[in-house]
């Protein structure tokens, strides 16, 4: 169970929790395979690293990409 960022935060930055579960693992699937080409072994779970990307605004959900 995820405690940190909150679920219904991310939520309501990402419109509802469907969205945010694309966003997030299509962002972790993204920063696995850097991390995997780079050699590098993360600190924090890719998951956890996209939610906090969500959290502090790095990251947002872009309506007209596909």
């Amino acid at each position: 169970m995820m405690i940190e960022p909150p679920i219904e935060e991310l939520s309501k930055k990402a419109g509802n929790k469907y969205k945010l579960r694309v966003l997030v693992s299509k962002r972790a699937e993204e920063i696995q395979k850097h991390n995997y080409e780079e050699g590098i072994n993360p600190e924090v779970k890719e998951i956890t690293q996209a939610c906090n990307e969500i959290m502090e605004g790095k990251l947002e959900l872009d309506e007209n990409k596909k």
